[in-house]
């Protein structure tokens, strides 16, 4: 496959300058900008893979700059890159059509894998990050429900209690090294569990599954 083409929108040309920098190799920036009008001139010319985009701009926000593209560019996807994790932010910019969030410490090589994975059609967060959205998006009453029976869920049942672990860290945003380190098995192990889980439960992919997880309320 060739390598993902990346836009990058910031407002700082040192920080674009070291993204550059950082990121060759894993993959093509083809453009970059620091401004909203800036960014939907560059994103239509170039028409990227990814757009790596700040939330604030001098003119603007990185939900304005998703709005004004997505209707006529929609194959590009949209991960936000920012110093900030507030609340309102990641919410706003994922409202707007975001496919992640993650903020500027990140790791080089996290931040390549998170491209790639945004490309591929998966939902990437900031694992601190993950709640805000599933909060925001759930749709859970304020009101507390009268308890109900529930009936098993087959799906459910034919996980082990380490796929249904692996899954959970999988939908609250965890890469597959974090979750490793955080239940003490190898990254390949990790793998190897998120492929039997993919396989039973039919789906194609992390995002589906994040989903998944979420409307049977696995996460919290």
């Amino acid at each position: 496959m060739s390598a993902t083409r990346v836009v990058v929108v910031d407002d700082h040309a040192l920080f674009r300058s070291g993204v550059r920098a950082e990121l060759d190799g894993h993959v093509d920036i083809v453009g970059d900008a620091a401004s909203v009008a800036e960014a939907v001139e560059v994103i239509g010319a170039t028409e990227p893979d990814v757009v790596l985009l700040d939330v604030h701009l001098p003119d603007g926000s990185g939900a304005d700059v998703i709005v004004a593209i997505a209707p006529a560019h929609p194959g590009v996807r949209f991960l936000a890159l920012s110093v900030s994790d507030a609340a309102e932010d990641v919410i706003a910019v994922i409202r707007a059509g975001a496919r992640g969030y993650v903020t500027k410490s990140i790791a080089v090589g996290d931040l390549a894998d998170a491209v790639n994975r945004v490309r591929d059609g998966d939902a990437v967060f900031s694992p601190r990050l993950a709640g805000f959205v599933l909060d925001a998006f759930a749709g859970t009453p304020l009101a507390t429900p009268e308890p109900v029976a529930t009936e098993p869920d087959p799906d459910l049942e034919q996980l082990t209690a380490r796929e249904r672990e692996v899954l959970q860290h999988l939908a609250r945003g965890y890469l597959y090294k974090e979750i490793a380190h955080r239940l003490g098995i190898s990254t390949k192990t990790v793998e190897a569990h998120v492929s039997a889980v993919l396989r039973k439960l039919q789906l194609s992919n992390r995002h589906e599954l994040s989903r998944w997880a979420t409307t049977r309320k696995l996460v919290d």
